[in-house]
């Protein structure tokens, strides 16, 4: 079993920063890729970035690109979303996710375990 606790989620002016933290708890020893994810209120849940086992590989959504970057710290059970030049457009429940078979992946039911959100909003 693996938990995963977002935090450093709040309110931010259009064009400031935060950053993401994903903390993982559990069994955390497998080899396993991860995912940020947002959610807005009446949308889908929409790929944000996503990151290999080995920090390799890393994959973003073409609304964030340039914006945001996903890292990860094994060693602290760790992953991170920074967030820079936040737009309104980014406001929505954040939730990051693990894999354990996929090294990047896009859809959200390729992931098997998911934290519990963090909300973001970007006001104008």
């Amino acid at each position: 079993q693996v938990q995963l606790v977002e935090s450093g989620g709040g309110l931010v002016q259009a064009g400031g920063s935060l950053r993401l933290t994903c903390a993982a708890s559990g069994r955390t020893f497998s080899k396993y890729g991860m995912g940020w994810f947002r959610q807005a209120p009446g949308k889908e849940r929409e790929f944000v970035a996503a990151i290999s086992w080995s920090g390799g590989t890393t994959d973003y959504s073409d609304s964030v690109k340039g914006r945001f970057t996903i890292s990860r710290d094994n060693a602290k059970n760790t992953v991170y979303l920074q967030m820079n030049s936040l737009k309104p457009e980014d406001t929505a429940v954040y939730y990051c996710a693990a894999d354990f078979l996929a090294v990047v992946a896009r859809s959200p039911g390729e992931y098997d375990y998911w934290g519990q959100g963090t909300q973001v909003t970007v006001s104008s």
